[in-house]
């Protein structure tokens, strides 16, 4: 898949969505619980159910990144499946540090 800033992804395994806020120039493998993600948020389009080993979930509101990637994901709805990226899960984006105010 070859992501767009903007573009809405939802999972066929559970009900997490994200937008792509961040992306490479690339082909990447999104996936959330094991299986691709599609684009648009398809309701009731769940297909079937996340692997076992990835049911970390996701969280509404929180920034999923892969800095060395250049990809971030901004989750929508949340779910029981793991984002990932490539195979590989992606952590949870920290927020930035405010400056001191001496």
């Amino acid at each position: 898949m070859r992501p767009r800033v903007g573009q809405l992804l939802a999972s066929t395994v559970d009900t997490t969505a994200v937008i792509v806020v961040r992306c490479p120039d690339g082909e990447v493998d999104i996936t959330c619980g094991g299986a691709a993600m599609i684009e648009g948020t398809a309701p009731g389009a769940v297909t079937g159910t996340p692997d076992p080993d990835l049911r970390g979930g996701s969280l509404l509101g929180k920034r999923y990144a892969d800095e060395d990637l250049g990809l971030e994901l901004l989750c929508t709805k949340q779910g029981e499946g793991t984002l990932a990226v490539n195979g590989v899960p992606l952590p949870v984006k920290s927020a930035k540090p405010l400056p001191a105010s001496d």
